[in-house]
């Protein structure tokens, strides 16, 4: 069972504005989970125990413990450090540049190459059906 905030001597958290934050829908911790995780590494708990008393792995509470001593204090106050970060990669380095995407569609377009959806569908199957099982089989005798 797990103790309130007040109970443990923490403020209760939200962050700024008192908007709801996005957490991926798998997350162990929500925003105060992370924060009481990290509150008990800096009352001298080692990142294994701090992880062992609030459910999670080894790896995820020293993930949001060096999230926490990277962070700056503006970030300590709003809780934007302990938030999930999206997992879209910062640059995608073989996508072609917008105009060179325009020419490629533009000469697919006029010269019918390229992938295409079917424009009819296909013949539908002719199925029949015998009136007794092994009808077809054939015996030589």
């Amino acid at each position: 069972m797990r103790a309130s905030f007040e109970a443990v001597g923490l403020p209760r958290l939200t962050v700024e504005g008192g908007a709801r934050v996005a957490l991926h829908r798998n997350a162990r911790l929500g925003l105060a989970g992370r924060r009481a995780l990290v509150a008990d590494v800096e009352a001298g708990y080692s990142c294994r125990e701090a992880a062992r008393r609030r459910g999670v792995s080894p790896t995820t509470a020293c993930k949001w413990w060096s999230r926490w001593r990277e962070a700056s204090l503006e970030e300590h106050r709003s809780l934007r450090c302990l938030e999930d970060r999206s997992s879209r990669p910062h640059r995608s380095p073989r996508l072609l540049p917008a105009g060179e995407h325009a020419r490629i569609c533009a000469a697919r377009r006029r010269s019918g190459w390229g992938p295409r959806p079917a424009k009819t569908a296909r013949e539908q199957t002719r199925r029949y059906e015998w009136p007794c099982p092994g009808d077809l089989l054939h015996i030589d005798s």
